[in-house]
């Protein structure tokens, strides 16, 4: 049990975060569609390693942010701004018109592993997401910063990002006439997620 439960808290908070459709899954999608599978899941190496450093840091600066009481308040607060101007912000896209023309630009298939670096780097909406999850699932007594429970979570993180994004890979690869579902509901899908991760906060500010 001490493997298995942050085990799977890192796998399921890693696939919530990743599910939605944005930058990293889409080009994957994409390059599968263009390259094929093998050139797919070399650009998700490429991301996994990224996004690897990324939660190791964010679990860094949330061990730090636990241990000095003063800011949590702080933390859950601003936090709590950004996620609802977040839904605002993914529901107001969800109504603008879709276009189905996804332009990314051309790279030789022997850089698409440092395409996932390089695009992964750009995407920094890791660490500030695993900061505030883990925080927040700390005060409610289902995340300890210790070693053992951090390795594992990011072990979890790890597998549950590949796993989505290799869904990605083949829903598109075989939807490539038929995917339109999650380019045009995926704004609102972002939205629901951060609306009900900013009930959470509020609930946890009111009633702590």
């Amino acid at each position: 049990m001490e493997f298995i439960s942050p085990l799977f808290l890192g796998f399921f908070i890693a696939a919530i975060g990743i599910l939605p459709p944005g930058l990293i899954n889409m080009t994957a999608a994409k390059v599968s569609m263009q390259d094929g599978r093998s050139e797919a899941i070399s650009f998700v190496m490429g991301a996994i390693i990224i996004i690897l450093f990324q939660t190791f840091l964010a679990l860094f600066f949330a061990h730090f942010l636990d241990s000095n009481t003063a800011f949590i308040n702080i933390l859950q607060e601003i936090g709590l701004f950004l996620f609802l101007g977040l839904t605002f912000y993914f529901f107001w896209r969800g109504k603008k018109p879709k276009t189905t023309n996804h332009n990314i630009q051309k790279h030789s298939k022997t850089n698409r592993f440092f395409l996932g670096i390089m695009l992964s780097s750009l995407n920094l909406f890791p660490i500030p997401y695993y900061v505030f999850i883990s925080i927040t699932l700390s005060a409610y007594g289902y995340f300890f910063f210790t070693n053992t429970f951090i390795y594992t979570f990011v072990l979890g993180a790890l597998l549950g990002s590949f796993m989505v994004f290799y869904g990605y890979i083949l829903f598109f690869k075989k939807q490539e006439n038929n995917n339109s579902f999650l380019l045009n509901y995926g704004n609102y899908i972002i939205g629901t997620i951060t609306g009900l991760v900013s009930l959470v906060t509020l609930y946890n500010l009111i009633y702590k």
